[in-house]
């Protein structure tokens, strides 16, 4: 299989919103495309035609993919219902109620049994896979039994793209610390960093630029200028993602494509090594 992941230095990095470009680019392009999230926990949802329900934020990159919307882009959707509680869906479907410490203890198995068989139902459609990761890979207490980041992406032997937040500050600190906290053969995948969110003359981050492409050894190939807009991210941030007009896609799209090395990605999706 072909494809890539997208994981992040934390929630709201804007994961999501990489992965929806990083569709409609190659579905411009004319490739098969689909985006994956193995677990997406969100109380934002939609369904699909056969009327399973699936994440907005894979909807969205589906729509962008210029694809029709299946439960398996989405196999496991976490939906918070109170009180430490969460709705399991499974495949679209509602299959039960539990707390965070039941589901770790109860569903790890099955998860990635599912995870697999998804996985392999989309890659027999597909020429190329889009999987977005979630929140950061180096929660050191969970990466045990976690079935969202670095272990879907040794499940399918994929590259990976770190992507920092720099709206908030701590963007050196939060790249350099994640892939300091990475196991070798994690840290080995990753293959290139973008910087979202980026606010002023980007010509004057050439130094930071430098410094985090010294330190890491991994190539800088994107830094995003803000974007306002109304799609979708993770967790329920934005607005309107399920409303978003295919004008809004692509000019989000286009931003992307503007100030990523997109030859880069593609080299790195097409495991072109560098």
């Amino acid at each position: 299989m072909k494809g890539l992941m997208v994981q992040g230095t934390a929630s709201s990095v804007g994961k999501s919103l990489v992965c929806t470009a990083i569709c409609r680019l190659l579905a411009n392009e004319g490739k098969h495309v689909a985006p994956f999230k193995s677990q997406n926990m969100s109380s934002l949802s939609t369904q699909t035609e056969e009327g399973l329900e699936i994440s907005i934020s894979q909807a969205l990159q589906a729509r962008a993919a210029r694809t029709p919307y299946v439960a398996e882009m989405n196999p496991i959707l976490l939906k918070p219902s109170g009180n430490m509680e969460s709705d399991i869906i499974i495949l679209g479907k509602k299959l039960s109620k539990m707390n965070g410490i039941h589901y770790r203890e109860r569903f790890f198995e099955e998860g990635q049994k599912l995870i697999e068989n998804s996985l392999k139902s989309l890659s027999t459609s597909y020429d190329y896979l889009i999987l977005e990761g979630a929140g950061s890979p180096v929660e050191v207490n969970l990466t045990d039994r976690e079935l969202v980041n670095m272990r879907i992406a040794d499940l399918v032997d994929v590259p990976v793209l770190l992507v920092a937040n720099i709206e908030y500050g701590g963007v050196f600190a939060s790249i350099v610390g994640t892939l300091a906290l990475l196991p070798e053969a994690h840290r080995a995948r990753v293959k290139g960093i973008i910087i979202n969110k980026f606010r002023g003359d980007v010509s004057l981050f050439q130094d930071g630029i430098n410094f985090i492409e010294s330190h890491t050894g991994i190539d800088v190939i994107g830094v995003i200028p803000y974007f306002p807009n109304e799609l979708e991210e993770e967790d329920g941030e934005a607005k309107s993602g399920g409303n978003a007009s295919d004008e809004q896609i692509e000019d989000w799209a286009n931003h992307f494509k503007k100030h990523v090395k997109w030859e880069m990605i593609i080299s790195i999706l097409n495991g072109v090594k560098n």
